[in-house]
C-alpha cells in the first residue's frame, strides 16, 4: 500500500458501508420492490459494453448489496460478487435466496480476494463509485488481470474523476485530479437517502484517468472501447435535472463537465 494510507482505512469504510447497505434498502433511490419484481439496475452505458453475457463466468467487484449482480445473473450470467461490507454480503446472499438465483458472495477486503477466491472469469466487471475508495490503483489492476481468463474482458463504468475535484453539488472545486492525501470527510446522508441525520465518514482517494489506464496497461489488458459521458445515469444531488430518461446533469453546469467514462479491455 502506499506510504500515506492511513492504516485504519478498511475499518472506517466498512462501518461506512455496513450504515449505507442498511440505509439504502429502503430507498426510492434502490427502489428494491421493482427490483424484487424483475426490472434491472443495470444501466444502458454497462449494458452495451458487455454485450451477451448468457453462460458466461461473471466476476463482479465491490458489488454492494447485489442488485446489480443479480441483474447480471437474470441475463443469463453465471456471477460471483466480492464486497467488503458484511451487512451487504448478507443482503446479497439474502436477495439471491428470496430470488432463487444462483450467485455467490464473498465478503473481503478486494485486495484480499485470492484468499478467498481461486478461478478465473470471462468477464470481470465494477461500476460507479467503487475506485475511489481503494488507495492503491496498480493492486486492484493486478486484481482484475488475475481474475480474467486468456480472452476475457473488462467492462469498467465510473463517476469522471474531473467530478471528485468538486464538492458535493459541483460548486466549489476542493480537492486535487490526481492522486495525493487520502480525502477524510464525514458527510451527513448519502447519495441515496439525503435528509436521513445520520452521519457517515469516509476515507477515499482520487485517481486520474492516467493513473487507472495506465495500471491496467501494465498488467496486461489491451484497450477496446473507451467512452466519456455528459451525464449521470443517476441523480447524485438536488442539482442535477433529467433532460432526457435516465440521464441527469448539473444544472449550473449543462454539458460542460464529463460525469462519466467507461471502457472494455481485453486480456489477450
Amino acid at each position: 500500500m502506499p506510504a500515506n494510507t492511513r492504516p485504519d482505512y478498511l475499518e472506517v469504510n466498512r462501518a461506512n458501508w455496513n450504515r449505507r447497505a442498511e440505509a439504502h434498502l429502503h430507498t426510492e433511490f434502490y427502489n428494491q420492490a421493482a427490483f424484487m419484481q424483475g426490472k434491472s439496475s443495470l444501466m444502458d452505458i454497462e449494458r452495451n459494453l458487455l454485450g451477451d453475457i448468457q453462460g458466461k463466468k461473471l466476476l463482479h467487484l465491490q458489488c454492494h448489496f447485489g442488485q446489480d449482480t443479480l441483474s447480471l445473473a437474470r441475463l443469463g450470467a453465471n456471477v460471483c460478487g466480492v464486497d467488503l461490507s458484511d451487512r451487504a454480503i448478507e443482503e446479497a446472499r439474502n436477495l439471491a435466496a428470496q430470488l432463487h438465483i444462483p450467485a455467490q458472495f464473498i465478503c473481503c477486503d478486494l485486495y484480499s480476494l485470492d484468499q478467498h477466491l481461486n478461478e478465473q472469469f470471462d468477464i470481470v466487471f465494477t461500476s460507479y463509485g467503487t475506485i475511489g475508495w481503494l488507495p492503491d490503483i496498480q493492486s486492484w489492476a493486478k486484481v482484475v488481470s488475475r481474475y480474467l481468463k486468456p480472452g476475457g474482458v473488462f467492462v469498467f463504468a465510473e463517476f469522471h474523476p474531473a467530478m471528485w475535484m468538486f464538492d458535493n453539488d459541483l460548486q466549489d472545486v476542493r480537492y486535487s485530479y490526481f492522486k495525493t492525501d487520502p480525502i477524510v470527510e464525514i458527510d451527513q446522508g448519502t447519495y441515496a437517502d439525503k435528509n436521513t441525520q445520520n452521519q457517515y465518514e469516509s476515507i477515499t482517494w482520487n485517481h486520474g484517468l492516467a493513473e487507472v489506464m495506465q495500471a491496467l496497461l501494465q498488467e496486461g489488458l489491451t484497450l477496446e472501447v473507451f467512452q466519456e459521458f455528459d451525464y449521470s445515469p443517476y441523480q447524485l444531488s438536488d442539482r442535477m435535472e433529467e433532460f432526457e430518461p435516465g440521464k441527469f446533469r448539473y444544472i449550473h453546469l449543462g454539458n460542460k463537465l464529463p460525469l462519466v467514462y467507461a471502457l472494455r479491455m481485453l486480456k489477450k
